[in-house]
């Protein structure tokens, strides 16, 4: 296996042979591979040209163009092509500032978890969510611009350079575990009910639990995507309000998608849709400053969704459900979505409650493999949990 050494040979050049230089050294092989789009930069292993024709469209959409942006974005969808059609990789280093972080670690998102993807960048100092994602991609502060080998650039490449290295001579291999994988979706006002789904399935399931924070529900379904789960018990779906309502721990668009592509069976449910995250109470907007919010923690604020919001969320959800061929059960506890969605607790609300799950009854179009199951439980209570599993075992037969 091989570390392949990604960058811009037209203007990181020099570093991106130092890396190289340094991987061969600690006795693995390595490959550099040419993603610039200014013109022929020195002899890469694999030229930007090479790279260009895994393009949809071709080697004229990726270069020769007047606009960078355009350009930068082509040759992503290139590289991403490309690495996916080698069955040599060990590890991905790549090295770049904004634009070849945000063009290199695209297509590193396309590989699968466990395959090492480590990003040396000028970026990685600060919101790497966007170039991270879903996926295991390591990144690492450049320090200084890599803009020429001096002292500091030498050592930080040569450190990242032997940790790819590392990672590819002493890749992990991949064993398939006695028991199957589950994915399942958590956030604190669900741990009860997750942590009994965990009680109950643990002695014949490997369950994986999301915390779902916006990548976290990502994360579970690029696993499901990569083979690594056989099914899903998507609790808590709280991601959907912060996408549709601007809150900090959204979904995206393609939230279920991973259960449409790869008919999995999976059961869902409502967790924590009640509710719209923000940060510190100063950070909530002006806007929705009027409206019942509790304080869960100094650095998290909850916002109640209100009759309105809970029709559109269930709308939402339900459409996208439709899309589902695969095996699908979606429960609804009719006794409150989370633990402060009870009586006596700060956002029982029966009337926004009944307006959520009337909408996902009326939308949801029931098939013989897509079900919709009414329960008088709270979802903490131990007979939901029960009867998350009793559906899943059910449907994963």
């Amino acid at each position: 296996m091989k570390v392949y050494v990604v960058g811009t040979c037209d203007t990181k050049a020099q570093e991106l042979f130092f890396a190289k230089s340094a991987i061969e050294a600690a006795g693995v092989p390595a490959v550099l591979v040419d993603v610039g789009t200014k013109g022929a930069g020195p002899h890469a292993d694999i030229s930007a040209s090479e790279v260009a024709a895994f393009h949809p469209e071709g080697i004229q959409a990726v270069l020769g163009l007047d606009d960078r942006g355009t350009a930068v974005a082509a040759m992503g969808t290139a590289l991403a092509r490309f690495l996916k059609s080698r069955s040599d990789i060990g590890a991905v280093l790549g090295l770049g500032g904004t634009g070849n972080t945000t063009l290199v670690t695209g297509a590193m998102r396309g590989l699968p978890v466990g395959t090492p993807k480590f990003m040396v960048s000028t970026v990685a100092s600060g919101n790497t969510a966007p170039y991270v994602g879903p996926t295991d991609l390591a990144m690492m502060y450049s320090v200084v611009d890599i803009a020429g080998l001096n002292a500091i650039s030498a050592r930080v490449i040569a450190n990242a350079a032997h940790a790819a290295a590392g990672m590819a001579k002493f890749a992990r291999p991949h064993v398939q575990g006695t028991k199957p994988g589950l994915g399942m979706t958590m956030f604190g006002v669900t741990t009860t009910c997750v942590t009994q789904l965990r009680i109950l399935l643990g002695p014949t399931h490997e369950c994986y639990v999301f915390h779902a924070t916006g990548t976290g529900g990502q994360s579970m379904e690029k696993l499901a995507e990569s083979g690594f789960v056989e099914g899903l018990i998507d609790v808590t779906t709280t991601e959907v309000p912060d996408f549709l309502y601007g809150g900090v721990f959204p979904c995206t668009s393609d939230r279920f998608g991973a259960v449409a592509r790869t008919r999995l069976p999976y059961v869902g449910s409502v967790g924590a849709v009640d509710m719209v995250n923000w940060g510190a109470m100063d950070t909530v907007p002006a806007r929705f400053r009027d409206r019942r919010l509790y304080v869960h923690n100094p650095s998290v604020t909850l916002m109640r969704t209100t009759p309105d919001e809970n029709r559109e969320i269930g709308t939402w959800i339900a459409e996208r459900l439709n899309r589902c061929d695969g095996k699908v059960r979606f429960l609804l506890p009719l006794g409150g979505v989370s633990a402060i969605d009870a009586p006596g607790k700060p956002f029982h609300d029966p009337d926004a409650d009944a307006a959520l799950f009337a909408t996902i009854e009326a939308t949801l179009v029931q098939t013989s493999s897509r079900r919709l199951v009414k329960l008088p439980h709270h979802i903490n209570d131990p007979a939901f949990a029960a009867a998350l599993v009793e559906n899943y075992r059910s449907i994963a037969a």
